[in-house]
């Protein structure tokens, strides 16, 4: 009988360090070199201008991903690890998509859509629309896979960010 916890799922690690140069490519090398696909990654300074958060995706199972957690707390420069797939946590990523918009009609689709969605149009031209979808995961993915039908020339996005809700609620 296979164990559910055996199962490789998403989890999102926070992982607060030194704001110095090739922390992130020994934390990348950590996570690579165990054969770890790194699905989402998004670094960025935080209030303290010493400190960066790096929050990256990985698919694995628990028993695995805590390993890998224990072994980035060991190397220089970090400071905490967190898994925010243990806690209740808010996420948020950003995505550029230009679609053809070709016809009235398109037009028309494409603009109900981006209400749905509370896309914003950042650029217009006869034949496309640029739009900008911030959120969630699974709302980003809705809004691409609708717009899909119309035809995506391209899409770019950032990784994910999230951090832990207020436990004062």
């Amino acid at each position: 009988m296979e164990n559910k916890s055996d199962n490789p799922r998403r989890h999102t690690l926070a992982i607060q360090v030194d704001n110095r140069p090739g922390v992130l490519a020994r934390v990348t090398t950590l996570i690579s070199g165990r054969g770890f696909n790194i699905d989402s990654l998004s670094v960025a300074e935080t209030m303290d201008p010493e400190v960066s958060l790096i929050t990256l995706i990985i698919a694995g199972n628990p028993k695995i991903i805590h390993q890998i957690a224990k072994q980035l707390r060991k190397l220089i420069n970090v400071i905490k690890v967190t898994d925010l797939s243990e806690l209740d946590y808010v996420e948020r990523q950003l995505v550029m998509v230009r679609v053809k918009a070709e016809d009235e009609s398109a037009r028309s689709e494409i603009m109900r859509l981006r209400e749905i969605f509370r896309a914003k149009v950042i650029d217009v031209s006869q034949k496309s629309f640029t739009l900008e979808i911030t959120g969630g995961s699974d709302k980003t993915a809705a809004a691409l896979s609708l717009l899909s039908a119309f035809g995506i020339e391209e899409q770019v996005s950032t990784g994910l960010t999230a951090m832990t809700r207020s436990s004062s609620r």
